[in-house]
């Protein structure tokens, strides 16, 4: 035994030595930084996902990234205000920039359009005669014709009797020249040439058949008879258009119209030629607004002599914007203000020194160039944030502070899972201190249009799933045709329609754009755009589906992108097979 006893006593020795000098310390300092990051009331949460919070430090169980500690209210900060740390600041990628004079020189302004036949070169290839159509030498739509070029062949009774009066009266032109030239005038009536009428009198023979000539050249658009029909004198054969110049018609909102004026150059371009630009001149601006989208149209004839245009194709022009005639401003980029169709809200850095922001409300003017111009709410030296401004607000949100959806703010959302549903809230949501928009009232037939819209932005959303560049485009054309069937008259609120404008404005944008590139990524960049206005339009108008709105935070280079699904199961389009599960469900649209 007393072989053990003194190894024992060694051991044992070591162990209390090594408590006391390194055990205490250890100790001391867990409780020196709990003691620092505040104590028991310390929470801790996910810089990429600022809904998670824990009482003790570890990893999100989103992402798998440590958790930091929770900013805790800070002494000094106005109501208003909210601070965040350096480390989210980083990780948001949020960026500021001071606000400056506004300046339209060099701005230009995007239109959304399309290519139509030149009324002015339009023409209807008519009958002159009754009868029935024996052969017919135009057969298909698109077919190109030539002024003279034989159309048709048509036996006329009446015709026939004409020619054998003709006849007759040849016999007697010299003892009664009045009736031959009266007869002779009725052939011509009925568009025989002179050459026609002068070969029925030598050969002295009636033709059974009577050709109809081309009066114009062009292309047939709509053939309107077909061969062994009877028609009647002055009956439409055929609707032939020149193409040699076209209509580039766009839409013109009401706050644009001042912007505008004849003889403005126009730069436009297609999706089918998207690295070739026409060029043009503002040629005529309609007088009178079309009520059910509230918009004038513009127009600007392009020249197409080798049929590069076709009618129908979706266009955009850019016009340069020379002098802006309104009152003296600012101007801020597009990428900074929250619009929540009432409001335009920006977010503004109050200390030039630390991360303190504070939600402010702004006048918007003309959109010109990328940038907006404020009439009201900011002043030259302002600072705002121009990127990450959803992760400000959604900072906001969670601190009770006034945000975007959130006007006088109110109770931390830490903890919940947001829902935008009616403006009749449940008390249980009422009391939790989550945003809620109002929903305005329209008619289901609206809802049934949006619903369809949606629709087809399902589609383009599971093509950039797939990876289908093709079908993304097809999809975007669809989505813009299911939008201009959307009657912007159901809408009876007054707020609603100015909504509904600003929305239409900015998914025809984004779906143009994604209709006119072939390149995945920059599809996806625009995605973003069309998917935070869809969003907006649904929960305000609402289309009778639940809707999921999901949010990935690696997407659009670590700044984070929404979409809109119908299912609840994550499938990511910003990366299609590369991450397609990641993500999470951020907002439930009832």
């Amino acid at each position: 035994m007393k072989k053990y006893i003194l190894p024992m006593a060694m051991l044992l020795l070591g162990l209390g030595l090594g408590w006391l000098f390194f055990g205490g310390s250890s100790e001391n300092q867990v409780i020196q930084d709990h003691e620092q990051h505040g104590g028991a009331n310390q929470q801790w949460t996910c810089s990429m996902h600022p809904q998670i919070m824990q009482a003790e430090p570890g990893d999100c169980p989103i992402c798998g990234m440590d958790l930091i500690p929770a900013q805790n209210s800070e002494s000094g900060l106005r109501p208003t205000e909210f601070k965040l740390s350096t480390n989210a600041m980083a990780l948001a990628n949020i960026q500021t920039s001071i606000v400056g004079n506004s300046s339209a020189e060099g701005n230009t302004v995007k239109l959304s359009g399309k290519i139509e036949e030149n009324e002015e070169a339009n023409a209807v290839q008519v009958s002159f005669l009754s009868g029935r159509i024996e052969s017919l030498n135009v057969n298909y739509t698109g077919e190109k014709v030539n002024k003279g070029q034989l159309l048709a062949k048509v036996y006329s009774p009446e015709l026939y009797a004409a020619q054998q009066e003709l006849l007759t009266a040849s016999s007697l032109k010299e003892t009664q020249p009045k009736l031959y030239e009266a007869v002779r005038r009725k052939l011509k009536i009925w568009k025989l040439s002179e050459q026609q009428i002068n070969a029925i009198e030598e050969l002295g023979k009636v033709n059974e058949t009577v050709p109809i000539y081309a009066t114009v050249s062009g292309t047939v658009t709509q053939k309107l008879v077909e061969q062994g029909d009877y028609i009647n004198q002055g009956q439409p054969l055929f609707k032939i258009a020149d193409l040699n110049t076209v209509w580039a018609n766009f839409d013109v909102y009401e706050n644009q119209i001042e912007l505008f004026k004849k003889g403005q150059a126009i730069s436009i371009t297609t999706n089918a030629y998207p690295h070739i630009s026409f060029t043009g001149q503002v040629d005529f601006i309609d007088p009178v607004m079309n009520s059910k989208t509230r918009t004038l149209s513009l127009r600007a004839v392009l020249k197409n002599p080798e049929n590069t245009l076709k009618p129908g194709m979706f266009v955009e022009g850019e016009v340069l914007i020379h002098r802006l005639n309104v009152e003296e401003g600012v101007t801020i980029p597009v990428s900074a203000v929250l619009w929540t169709g009432e409001r335009s809200v920006v977010y503004v850095k109050t200390d030039p020194h630390q991360a303190i922001f504070e939600m402010r409300e702004v006048t918007l003017g003309h959109e010109i160039g990328g940038h907006y111009t404020i009439l009201e709410g900011l002043r030259q030296g302002d600072e705002i944030v121009t990127n990450g401004t959803f992760t400000i607000d959604a900072a906001a949100q969670l601190q009770g502070k006034k945000s975007m959806m959130n006007k006088q703010g109110g109770k931390s959302m830490t903890g919940h899972e947001g829902h935008i549903g009616m403006a009749e809230t449940s008390p249980s949501e009422q009391d939790s201190g989550m945003p809620t928009m109002d929903r305005i009232q329209v008619p289901e037939k609206f809802q049934s249009q949006l619903k369809q819209l949606f629709k087809n932005y399902l589609n383009l959303k599971d093509a950039l799933i797939d990876d289908d560049v093709k079908t993304v485009g097809n999809s975007a054309n669809g989505l813009l045709s299911s939008l201009q069937k959307v009657e912007m008259a159901l809408i009876t609120d007054n707020e609603g329609h100015s909504q509904w404008m600003y929305l239409e404005k900015h998914i025809k944008s984004a779906a143009n754009d994604m209709a006119a590139t072939s390149d995945i990524n920059e599809q996806r960049t625009r995605f973003q755009t069309l998917s935070e206005h869809l969003t907006k339009a649904i929960t305000l108008f609402g289309i009778n589906t639940k809707v999921y709105q999901q949010y990935c935070p690696m997407a659009n280079g670590n700044k984070g992108g929404y979409w809109l699904s119908t299912e609840e199961k994550v499938l990511n389009p910003y990366f299609g097979d590369a991450m397609l599960s990641c993500g999470e469900v951020k907002q439930i649209i009832e």
